[in-house]
């Protein structure tokens, strides 16, 4: 999780629908815990009250997975219910659907979370300025490691190691098929599919398959007509930021592309890469419009 202000104090947080009957709770919980007939485990001593958890349980410790039946990328899982929650990733399944502004999310935990948004409900109260908030940050100023060009905070000393290649503009990852670099593994790694022609994405409407996953959540939108990406301008709408970014461009008057050869710019790629045919002679006919030749 990233902190943007760093001098900022964070907040130490308690639940505020636990603080209250946290002692009473306690009570109950030991009496029907003595109660029941315990299970425990023989690796770290933690109980619980169904055999079936146990032995569920115990696979942490053994390292086995016996749910390797994803059928796109072969990945193995402790749990059946974690292989199922993965297919999602790759048909883009989304089954549950919040009833006030019909956004889905792939797990139940994030539809439960969003809700919130709607209800109002702030659970965790700062203990030092009583605060309420609809999440609970769990990072301290103790722990956080900061960035010393931009002062960007991070929780984890490799995500601030990723970060500062922002900043020196090294790219250590390269590609052993065409030699393109990437500043981190992920980037390569989806790179790479473009050789491998692997596409583990599949689109559950139309069955069309993608390298990547944020190039099957932007697809569908292709069926869904979302567009979430609206420009401050005009209020023309995209389906991803990429779209927005280009179309701003026509409003801005920026033309970042420009010919190496004669110094003109083009506000996309596309239209510097079809001027370029004009200096290698790829297309004479459009010589022959610039310079009125015969």
């Amino acid at each position: 999780v990233e902190q943007k202000d760093q001098h900022e104090e964070p907040h130490q947080f308690i639940n505020a629908k636990q603080s209250c009957s946290r002692s009473q709770n306690d009570n109950n919980q030991s009496q029907e815990t003595s109660a029941k007939n315990l299970f425990s485990c023989s690796q770290c001593g933690k109980s619980f009250t169904r055999k079936g958890h146990l032995k569920i349980h115990t696979i942490i410790h053994t390292g086995e997975r016996p749910y390797t039946s994803c059928s796109q990328c072969g990945k193995s899982f402790t749990s059946s219910g974690d292989l199922k929650r993965h297919v999602r990733i790759h048909s883009g399944e989304k089954p549950f659907t919040c009833s006030q502004c019909g956004k889905s999310f792939t797990q139940k935990e994030g539809l439960k979370e969003h809700m919130k948004i709607h209800s109002g409900e702030k659970p965790f109260a700062c203990m030092l300025c009583g605060k309420s908030f609809t999440h609970q940050n769990k990072t301290s100023a103790k722990n956080l490691f900061s960035c010393s060009q931009c002062g960007k905070s991070f929780t984890r000393k490799g995500h601030l190691k990723i970060h500062t290649i922002i900043h020196t503009g090294e790219r250590p990852y390269t590609c052993p098929q065409c030699a393109k670099s990437f500043t981190c593994k992920g980037s390569l790694k989806d790179h790479f599919k473009i050789h491998s022609g692997e596409k583990p994405f599949t689109c559950p409407q139309c069955g069309c398959s993608f390298a990547r996953q944020e190039d099957l959540k932007r697809h569908i939108r292709i069926h869904t007509g979302e567009k979430p990406f609206p420009c401050s301008q005009c209020g023309k709408s995209f389906t991803s930021s990429g779209d927005l970014k280009r179309h701003v461009r026509i409003h801005s008057g920026e033309k970042p592309f420009t010919c190496s050869q004669c110094g003109k710019s083009f506000t996309q790629k596309e239209g510097l890469k079809e001027h370029m045919k004009i200096h290698t002679g790829e297309n004479p006919q459009l010589l022959l419009c610039v310079c009125g030749g015969n």
